[in-house]
């Protein structure tokens, strides 16, 4: 039955991700909003549920190293060994984003990318064949929720489509670390 969930809730997620919508899952870190983030109208929706500023950028997943050249003119070779040797969740910021939608990309051009091992939004991201959206499931400024029970009935209400899958799990999560990366390889720790 089990089974049956998740791939109900994967594809349900396609259809309504291809639909310019919302929703609302698990990821490796935090329960995340989501949407297509190439759809400028989508990422809207998500500024909007979160009542956050949309001068601030957001994190995207993938579901391979492989792909972050596509959304990412600069990828020092530094990042695809901080992506595999990394044990803790890592979003990295890079030059350079493409293939985007323009309210992803921060105001100095770049975006975050994080490769996700957590199997439903691995998957998700993999069958989608685009980067997802992940955003705290909460409205900016408040605390991260660690697992499904804490999140809002209002952000609950707010999205087109909630993931059943994992929804019971008790675990306390964290968001990710986020680290930036220059051209040149330099690299800023934004969080630990």
């Amino acid at each position: 039955m089990l089974r049956n969930n998740f791939e109900q809730d994967i594809k349900q997620c396609i259809k309504v991700l291809r639909e310019g919508g919302t929703i609302l899952y698990p990821t490796d870190t935090v329960w995340g909003i989501g949407c297509d983030a190439t759809n400028e109208a989508a990422v809207q929706k998500v500024f909007s549920i979160k009542r956050r500023a949309d001068s601030k950028s957001l994190i995207l997943l993938t579901d391979s190293a492989a792909k972050l050249s596509v959304y990412a003119e600069f990828v020092p070779d530094i990042a695809y060994d901080l992506v595999e040797i990394s044990e803790k969740p890592v979003s990295i910021v890079y030059s350079g984003a493409r293939n985007l939608a323009k309210n992803v990309i921060a105001a100095d051009g770049s975006v975050a990318l994080r490769v996700t091992r957590e199997k439903f939004s691995r998957e998700l991201c993999m069958r989608f064949r685009k980067p997802v959206v992940s955003t705290s499931a909460n409205i900016s400024g408040m605390h991260a929720p660690a697992n499904f029970a804490e999140i809002a009935e209002n952000i609950i209400a707010s999205v087109d489509y909630v993931v059943k899958f994992r929804q019971n799990e008790l675990v306390m999560s964290a968001p990710s670390s986020i680290i930036k990366l220059s051209k040149n390889a330099e690299f800023q720790l934004i969080r630990i």
